[in-house]
């Protein structure tokens, strides 16, 4: 007798708090998990709080079998905004987690099909985010460490789920790790930083917390040139910005926020932070003031953290290749060899498999892949032709 499953849509409160233990159960034993923040999970289906909804929808589900056992969930999603450069209109389906079952994740995946095409979309990504690509982005293929802050950790066997149903490899998502140690980086770094220090035009400064307000706007202003110019990605606003540095000022190192500036014209930027997860790790999601007060406490007082992670970095296109990026790194150093520096590792939030220039840069500066994550995608039509992300410079 074939399997019998039961769909249920995340709408009550009951329901949304299952959804967000379903991990638990499913990685029930695995000492590397850690689940993330509820709050984190949540404001993604938020409507208040995330402006995709404003074009876009979204939809959550949770599968149980015939014992009524939660055994599965998945988040389906569409957003017009960010679909601009794509071949076909592309949805996603994220937040998914199943037990080792083809039949039960093909039910899952069956329902994020049909509810896409309901609202005319020809393919989805998954596992992606709706939202930040930053965030809760791509499968775990290769690295089974534990996760770095809100980057999913599964079982290896969901990609074998995902590629059984008929996903195909979009592009590879390589987190890079990188000792924290002064002097020890490719000469070419220090070849291509040293020569800036001939040109008096450049500047490199860290982050100051008591003029949030400038950062706030050289951010903006640099993200919108460097990253805004390609499709699907949104320019910030003032304001997001503000916000963006206010929230960052509550737990971020100001040593490890670097800005590069020529003629005190805003050029550059890598913005790493303490991998917080080194902090949560035991709140089992829940971030209650009990443990915002724990959480305080570790970041503004025993500040024990190891491991840092890069959060985001740009340059606006008309200085590339002219070794900006290498001076923001050696302005690092200075702060990496001082002796209250206690960060030994930095993380390099996923860097796409269609980013060689990035790729190359991370390699310079003693990056290795520690994670490798995958972006599948599935085309609705079966005989369409499929093509990878497109590369570039």
């Amino acid at each position: 007798m074939e399997t019998q499953y039961t769909l249920i849509e995340v709408i009550s409160r009951k329901r949304k708090r299952d959804f967000l233990k379903i991990p638990s159960l499913i990685n029930k034993g695995d000492k590397l998990f850690i689940r993330p923040l509820n709050e984190d999970v949540e404001k993604v289906f938020d409507p208040q709080q995330n402006k995709r909804f404003r074009k876009g929808n979204a939809i959550r589900w949770i599968l149980e079998d015939t014992k009524g056992k939660m055994i599965g969930r998945i988040a389906v999603f569409y957003d017009p905004a960010s679909d601009t450069e794509e071949h076909q209109p592309t949805g996603g389906c994220g937040f998914f987690d199943c037990i080792n079952d083809q039949k039960a994740a093909n039910f899952l995946f069956d329902a994020a099909k049909e509810w896409l095409k309901a609202h005319n979309m020809e393919a989805m990504d998954g596992p992606v985010n709706f939202g930040p690509r930053e965030l809760f982005w791509g499968c775990l293929s290769e690295g089974f460490y534990e996760p770095n802050y809100n980057m999913p950790y599964n079982q290896p066997y969901y990609n074998e789920l995902f590629m059984n149903y008929g996903f195909q490899n979009f592009f590879n998502q390589y987190t890079y790790h990188v000792p924290l140690t002064a002097g020890d980086m490719d000469e070419v770094v220090y070849k291509n930083g040293e020569h800036l220090k001939d040109d008096p035009g450049y500047q490199f400064a860290i982050f100051n917390p008591r003029k949030l307000d400038k950062f706030a706007e050289d951010f903006m202003i640099i993200f919108n040139e460097a990253w805004a110019i390609f499709p699907g990605v949104r320019p910030f606003r003032k304001q997001q910005a503000l916000n963006m540095f206010k929230k960052l000022k509550s737990f971020a190192d100001k040593r490890a926020i670097i800005f590069a500036y020529y003629k005190k014209r805003p050029i550059a930027f890598f913005i790493m932070i303490p991998d917080l997860y080194e902090i949560t790790r035991k709140f089992n999601g829940n971030f209650n003031i009990i443990n915002k007060l724990r959480f305080l406490f570790f970041v503004r007082f025993l500040k024990k953290n190891k491991r840092l992670i890069g959060q985001i970095f740009g340059v606006v296109p008309d200085f590339h290749g002219k070794g900006v990026a290498a001076g923001m790194i050696l302005r690092f150093e200075k702060e990496v060899a001082k002796p209250n520096f206690n960060y030994t590792d930095l993380e390099m939030n996923w860097i796409g498999d269609f980013n060689p220039g990035m790729m190359k840069m991370v390699r310079q500066i003693g990056g290795k892949i520690r994670k490798t994550h995958i972006t599948y995608r599935y085309l609705f039509d079966r005989n369409a032709g499929f093509k990878r992300a497109k590369r570039v410079s």
